[in-house]
């Protein structure tokens, strides 16, 4: 479907868009949603949501399990994952959503030693995403993957699923 606006000097309709290709950035959206429903068993997961929380942060890829939720940052360059570290919900983790926190990556991006404290890093490879740090087995609320749980701005979640739930209903 083309999307036509008006071009407000003439009242006059401007040409169509054309849509975009799709970026690496988008692949891995996709793919991170895809793993968040799958792999980890999120009942929603959610890609580039943006919804007004006072935080400003828009995840890559957000899902939700009945006890917790999990956000997957999505990067193509270690410039933008060195950018990414600047963000204020990033100085101040509390800020951010997720209570288990992964960036996906191509391998080399980002090294297991570049990762901030209690983050997961996952590297999509072919057809398959390979966790490389992060909580381990299925049940990641005991013994040694504690360590990866976050507080998180239980709020600005909030906001962002009912503004998931406004656009299905």
């Amino acid at each position: 479907m083309a999307v036509i606006k008006r071009n407000p000097e003439k009242g006059a309709p401007s040409e169509p868009k054309e849509p975009r290709a799709p970026t690496l950035h988008d692949e891995l959206v996709e793919r991170a949603c895809r793993w968040l429903k799958g792999s980890c068993g999120c009942s929603v997961a959610v890609g580039e949501l943006r919804a007004f929380t006072g935080s400003g942060e828009t995840p890559d890829a957000l899902g939700w399990r009945s006890e917790y939720s999990i956000l997957v940052e999505c990067k193509t360059s270690r410039a933008d994952f060195l950018a990414d570290r600047k963000k204020p919900f990033r100085l101040n983790p509390a800020m951010g959503v997720g209570t288990y926190r992964f960036y996906l990556c191509p391998p080399g991006v980002i090294e297991p030693d570049d990762l901030p404290e209690g983050w997961g890093l996952l590297y999509v490879e072919k057809n398959r995403i390979r966790r490389v740090a992060g909580p381990t087995g299925n049940v990641w609320s005991h013994g040694d993957n504690r360590r990866f749980i976050h507080s998180r701005n239980q709020e600005a979640e909030i906001a962002m699923l009912v503004s998931t739930l406004r656009r299905i209903s």
